[in-house]
């Protein structure tokens, strides 16, 4: 079967293969030659041309219609001749067939008219009856070519499944690895907005705890010193529960959406609260509605985001106002502050880049940057239903 589908041109071994065949097509004619009644038994001429058709069948892989007229123009003088009629019949049977299972179907009809006529042809000049009977029983010929077209047609459809399976193999490869890129990139997006949002408010809250040590050492206020160092411990516990969480997702050898809950609209007033501890004047509007858990996180990352870029850059005691509603089947988020905004000049990061990555990635909108009357406001629009749920 391996032989049968593959292309006979492509095949390992094949002139060695094909010197082996020409062998024993030429055994096979000496012994049709002698022990058959067809015709009468060759002489030394009969012999020559008998046993030189089956030499280009060597080359029959490389050259098929090359190798198809030579053994036709060897032939037909035996034929002419009146030798054995049946002994070259295998050798021309042979690349007849080598010509129809390596060309097209139309090049194959018209090599068989060729041959069945030169024969044929061949035959009147020696017996009409002859001839007759050639013609009769020309449905061997015929029979061969279809047998040669059929294969091809065969090794085609077998190539075609090869490369189908191929070709889907590569695609689950590709897929694979897509999904390999957006899973680092959901877990670069997770570290990034939990250790920014973390490390910036320990360090305000830090800060805030050295200027109280700093300020009046004589009257120090150790209640606020507490207050401080006590957030940042809460603060340092909330990020390694986070980070915990975010790390498991490279331990689980599971599917990525088995981790836990992800946070939502329900975590933002302990987002609102720490913001204000760190010195901003939050102003929280949340709706109590359910939605898409993928949408809430989503939300979640990105008003984390917005709250503590205001903290970094929007100066001391900023106003920010969160405004969370539905309409017309999107949850509505805006974030605006009424601080100096990011330094001029500086490199920008990759909050606002992750911002527009997590609203893209569930269908959602997203717009960030400075308010014409001072502060900075970030906007997005993320559907949470279809138009066939409504």
């Amino acid at each position: 079967m391996a032989a049968i589908g593959r292309d006979p041109r492509t095949a390992p071994h094949g002139t060695r293969n094909d010197a082996l065949l020409a062998v024993a097509l030429a055994a096979a004619a000496v012994c049709l030659a002698l022990f058959t009644d067809e015709g009468r038994r060759p002489d030394p001429v009969g012999w020559v041309l008998l046993l030189a058709a089956q030499v280009p069948i060597v080359w029959r892989r490389r050259r098929p219609l090359l190798v198809l007229a030579a053994v036709v123009a060897l032939v037909a003088p035996y034929h002419a001749l009146d030798f054995n009629h049946a002994a070259p019949t295998p050798a021309a049977y042979v690349a007849l067939y080598t010509v129809a299972v390596t060309g097209r179907p139309m090049r194959t009809l018209l090599t068989g008219v060729v041959v069945v006529g030169v024969s044929v042809s061949v035959m009147l000049t020696v017996d009409t009856k002859q001839a007759l009977e050639l013609l009769r029983i020309s449905g061997w010929v015929v029979a061969v070519l279809f047998c040669g077209v059929d294969v091809r047609f065969y090794r085609q459809y077998v190539a075609a499944i090869v490369e189908r399976a191929e070709r889907a193999e590569r695609t689950r490869e590709e897929e694979a690895r897509r999904r390999v890129a957006e899973e680092r990139l959901r877990i670069a997006r997770d570290l990034h907005d939990l250790l920014a949002h973390s490390i910036t408010l320990i360090g305000v809250r830090t800060s805030v705890a050295a200027h109280v040590l700093h300020a009046d050492p004589a009257r120090l206020d150790r209640a606020a010193v507490a207050r401080a160092l006590d957030d940042i411990a809460e603060t340092c516990r909330t990020a390694r529960g986070e980070l915990r969480t975010t790390l498991e997702v490279l331990r689980e050898p599971g599917p990525a959406d088995t981790r836990g809950p992800l946070p939502g609209l329900h975590g933002l007033p302990d987002l609102a609260e720490s913001a204000r501890v760190a010195g901003a004047d939050v102003e929280l509007t949340v709706p109590d509605c359910e939605v898409p858990p993928a949408v809430g996180a989503a939300v979640y990352r990105v008003v984390q985001e917005a709250l503590t870029n205001a903290v970094r850059h929007a100066g001391p005691g900023p106003v920010v106002r969160v405004h969370v509603h539905e309409a017309d089947g999107a949850l509505r988020l805006t974030v605006t502050d009424d601080g100096t905004g990011p330094t001029p000049g500086r490199p920008p990061g990759f909050g606002l880049v992750g911002m527009r990555e997590r609203v893209r990635s569930v269908g959602g909108t997203l717009d960030a940057g400075p308010r014409p009357e001072g502060g900075f406001a970030v906007s997005a629009v993320l559907p949470v239903r279809t138009e066939g749920t409504r």
